[in-house]
């Protein structure tokens, strides 16, 4: 269907994001994410895994609103919805967590990552 084809596409595209950005330089962030405080969504979005601390909160929803900003770039330019484009980026995501950090699965729970391959959507590509 015609998300097999963007999501396809859509990832060679989300290979373009590096691994390293700009958020996970921010000591404010690795603390976050090596603490199991926070982890990665499917959607391509950041989430709390426990109720966020105010400081942790409007790190992790600045953090959210340039992802949507480059996704909604990546997006136009590449004829996908932003939607379609962040959960791309979400497979992508989940798959560079490290051991030990938090991702949610496709039914929502939050999962550990361990040594092999975390629980990712069967729409990823």
């Amino acid at each position: 269907g015609i998300v097999a084809t963007v999501v396809a596409g859509g990832a060679a595209l989300a290979m373009l994001i590096p691994p390293a950005t700009a958020q996970q330089r921010d000591p404010a962030y690795e603390q976050a994410r090596a603490g199991g405080l926070v982890g990665e969504k499917p959607d391509g979005y950041l989430g709390f895994v426990v109720p966020p601390t105010p400081s942790i909160k409007a790190l992790v929803d600045d953090l959210n609103i340039k992802r949507k900003a480059l996704y909604t770039q990546r997006a136009t330019e590449n004829a996908a919805t932003v939607e379609q484009y962040a959960f791309t980026s979400g497979c992508n995501l989940i798959m560079q967590t490290r051991s030990g950090e938090k991702y949610q699965s496709p039914d929502g729970a939050w999962q550990t990552r361990g040594g092999g391959d975390p629980i990712r959507d069967s729409r990823c590509p």
